[in-house]
């Protein structure tokens, strides 16, 4: 006991000897040190380029939320979703295919908006012929217009109420927060209504199929194996992406 005593005292004073030495040494030595600042902008009425460029970081961070929830993407993978579970082919296409598909066409579909976004936002921002606050607001109307143009008036006055009570007096002085949830159970309510429409006639294959099987005794047949090329083949003859798509598109308009 006596030794393991000993053998703790004389770790514990090596321990204090080293300490007490690397003080002494950072004493006589300057180490060098980091130091964060924020430079000032070079310009009146502009940020300087670190808290732009902290700005545009964290812009980019959202980009993926915005462009699900303030955009045409959400219809579009909804309704690509429904078209492959009521074709029934599990995994084909698969999700990169819909993912892409719908991104692509929320490109095509969006690209109006941006145009507006960039002719009367970005391009007299970057002239530095408006400040910042005011290029955000210019950059937020094409938007607030479209999502407004594509959200029901029911969903819009339920998180209306639900935030102030009362009612606005136009449009334009409804706030983001209540337009962005009210467009995107718009737009669910519109995907999930598209593609009850697009289930149908796959519906009807799947029990004509059902019935004949039943009629013919093969029970232990599962009906999906023979409904399957039917359904293919009715997708294909209809030219049946041509349909989804052009009607995908023009419902936006």
């Amino acid at each position: 006991m006596m030794k393991k005593c000993l053998i703790l005292l004389i770790v514990f004073s090596c321990l204090i000897g080293i300490a007490v030495k690397s003080r002494a040494m950072a004493a006589d030595y300057n180490l060098p040190g980091i130091k964060i600042s924020v430079p000032d902008s070079q310009e009146k009425g502009r940020l300087s380029s670190a808290l732009e460029i902290a700005i545009l970081l964290t812009v980019l961070s959202l980009a993926p939320a915005i462009l699900v929830m303030m955009t045409s993407f959400t219809r579009l993978a909804v309704v690509l979703s429904f078209l492959r579970h009521a074709i029934g082919t599990q995994q084909s296409p698969p999700n990169q295919i819909i993912v892409g598909l719908a991104l692509f066409l929320t490109f095509f579909i969006m690209t109006p908006v941006w145009k507006q976004i960039q002719t009367q936002a970005i391009s007299p921002y970057l002239a530095d012929q408006i400040s910042q606050q005011e290029a955000l607001s210019r950059a937020i109307k094409p938007i607030k217009k479209f999502m407004i143009h594509q959200t029901r008036k029911k969903d819009l006055m339920l998180f209306v109420n639900l935030k102030d009570h009362k009612k606005p007096k136009n449009l334009e002085s409804v706030s983001m927060s209540a337009i962005i949830p009210a467009f995107v159970i718009s737009e669910l309510k519109t995907a999930f209504q598209i593609g009850f429409l697009i289930y149908l006639p796959f519906l009807v294959i799947d029990m004509v199929v059902a019935s004949v099987l039943l009629s013919m005794g093969m029970m232990m047949l599962p009906p999906v194996l023979i409904s399957l090329p039917f359904k293919l083949m009715l997708f294909v003859l209809a030219d049946g992406w041509y349909l989804v798509i052009d009607s995908l598109v023009k419902s936006f308009y």
